[in-house]
């Protein structure tokens, strides 16, 4: 049976975060045996494999219960920490190679010698939501437009589509309760991979909490999205809720899962443009390898 290490990524002074089991060598596994891994966990699953080129030190899959995902954040943040943990990195600079494309890993290391992450992600693109699709969204989140803030939802992308819907408040954010049959069907409607409804708690600490309600990965949430926080930060920066600078973007998710995370991202500029993004977060250890 492969061996499957369960982190925690994402945490809050090591609670909460995004469970994910990961096979540091899944070198021998099958693309069925690996979605197998996902439904047996009921989580997002990281698996390193072997680099096919030169150009990488190493290939990264990633599966859902339902179906393989081109690239999953915290999958591959929790994967090179753990890579990192049992010292089975080249160097302090990772070249990934996804089904998304390349993705390059940063490592560093606090004082007792702990492995912090994080991983680049490309410059995002916003396409704001017709005013058909908006009502759309509203009706799949069972909700009123008095619900939402001024600012029109759109649809974001650095690795996959998230759709972002500015929320009044944390506390309507949070009472959001939408079936999953409708979150799937305007999904499909409207070309994105899940729901991503937002609220700003403190702007100018550039903190925000988010919700994630997928489009069909076998679950009803998630409680930390690393992929749609980075499309979220530049869908911020988009929406002028954030100065167009490095300084860190700081986003809360999963409260109402009871698992309370944090996601960080860092915007790059160059010549004034965003060219892309930084994500990290913690990780925590959460149990023993299981099959």
């Amino acid at each position: 049976m492969t061996t499957a290490e369960l982190v925690s990524v994402f945490t809050v002074d090591g609670q909460g975060g995004n469970p994910c089991p990961i096979v540091v060598d899944a070198s021998g596994m099958s693309a069925s045996e690996m979605q197998d891994v996902a439904r047996r966990h009921g989580h997002e699953s990281g698996f390193v494999l072997p680099a096919q080129s030169d150009d990488f030190d190493a290939t990264f899959r990633f599966f859902v219960p339902n179906h393989e995902m081109e690239m999953c954040g915290h999958a591959t943040i929790g994967a090179l920490w753990l890579l990192a943990r049992h010292g089975r990195l080249p160097g302090d600079t990772i070249r990934i190679s996804t089904r998304s494309g390349p993705v390059t890993g940063f490592i560093s290391r606090d004082r007792h010698g702990e492995p912090s992450v994080e991983i680049t992600q490309p410059a995002g693109k916003t396409v704001p939501l017709t005013a058909g699709q908006r009502d759309d969204v509203l009706r799949a989140l069972a909700v009123g437009p008095e619900a939402i803030d001024a600012v029109t939802p759109c649809n974001a992308v650095t690795s996959r589509i998230k759709t972002l819907v500015p929320m009044r408040s944390p506390e309507a954010l949070n009472a959001l309760d939408p079936a999953i049959g409708d979150v799937e069907a305007v999904c499909g409607r409207i070309g994105s991979t899940g729901l991503y409804p937002f609220a700003v708690i403190d702007r100018k600490a550039r903190l925000f909490e988010a919700r994630q309600f997928p489009r069909s990965s076998g679950y009803r949430e998630d409680a930390a999205t690393g992929i749609a926080a980075a499309a979220l930060a530049f869908g911020l920066l988009d929406y002028g809720l954030v100065a167009p600078d490095d300084d860190e973007i700081r986003i809360l998710q999963g409260r109402a899962m009871g698992r309370l995370s944090e996601i960080r991202v860092r915007i790059g500029f160059a010549g004034g443009r965003p060219v892309g993004c930084l994500l990290g977060g913690n990780v925590a250890l959460m149990a023993a390898p299981s099959g």
